[in-house]
């Protein structure tokens, strides 16, 4: 399939990685030209270009990039194929976002952006941390293989991502549709807690939609909490009991 990839941050660089290693037709874009994206990010195949050349011919784009800078991409994702499945792994943290009054208010984050963009859209790989992303992708079948849920109004969109999600070593949970994406954003139960396909029902099913945000927050002070201290490097194992603690 021919990916475009925009944005090469810890999640962006490592579906360009392994994507591409799964005999994918991977470019990769930044905002700061072809020129600065590291060798690393096209260690297995993939090609650095600009973000319009990126989507130019495009079957899947998959946006991997901070939420408040969706609305900047608009101008970019409309030169698209129309039937190019749109792919956005982002996640709304307003320490880092700045304020949404429409998310603030309760608006689902993937309809906030597919609205920005004018497209339907594809929620994926915006519940799992970039360290498990990196280090726990197991082959197809594998006991106890992590589970990443991926929410769509198209069944073919969902198809889709699901297929890409198991490409990249986890396997693609149904979680239905956009306006139900909200049960796999940051403070719910599945949320960079590692669950297996067989944990994850549950897991959405019992997300609180007000309970999410208090816990997001409370997340982000304790992780800068120890983040503040030099000697503290806090890996992903961390990551995945401070969320199941906090969000479980």
């Amino acid at each position: 399939m021919k990916i475009g990839i925009i944005g090469v941050g810890h999640i962006g660089k490592t579906l360009a990685q392994k994507l591409s290693a799964a005999g994918h037709d991977v470019k990769v874009a930044n905002s700061r030209g072809p020129e600065t994206i590291e060798a690393d990010v096209l260690s297995t195949g993939a090609r650095a270009v600009t973000a319009a050349e990126a989507v130019a011919d495009a079957e899947a784009v998959i946006l991997s990039i901070p939420l408040n800078r969706i609305p900047q991409l608009a101008p970019v994702i409309a030169e698209a194929p129309s039937d190019a499945v749109l792919i956005d792994t982002s996640n709304y943290y307003p320490s880092r976002d700045e304020k949404n009054e429409a998310i603030e208010a309760g608006q689902v984050e993937s309809l906030w952006v597919a609205e920005r963009l004018g497209r339907p859209l594809v929620k994926a790989w915006n519940a799992i941390g970039s360290g498990s992303l990196v280090h726990h992708g197991t082959p197809a079948g594998t006991p106890g293989r992590i589970a990443i849920p991926v929410a769509a109004d198209e069944q073919r969109d969902r198809e889709i991502g699901m297929k890409l999600v198991d490409d990249t070593g986890f396997d693609g949970f149904d979680a239905g549709s956009l306006a139900d994406s909200w049960r796999q954003q940051p403070g719910t139960p599945c949320y960079c807690t590692d669950l297996t396909s067989d944990e994850m029902p549950d897991a959405l099913a019992t997300a609180d939609a007000e309970r999410a945000p208090k816990r997001r927050d409370l997340a982000v002070a304790v992780i800068m909490e120890r983040v503040g201290d030099p000697k503290t490097n806090p890996g992903p194992e961390w990551g995945v009991r401070l969320s199941r603690a906090l969000y479980m």
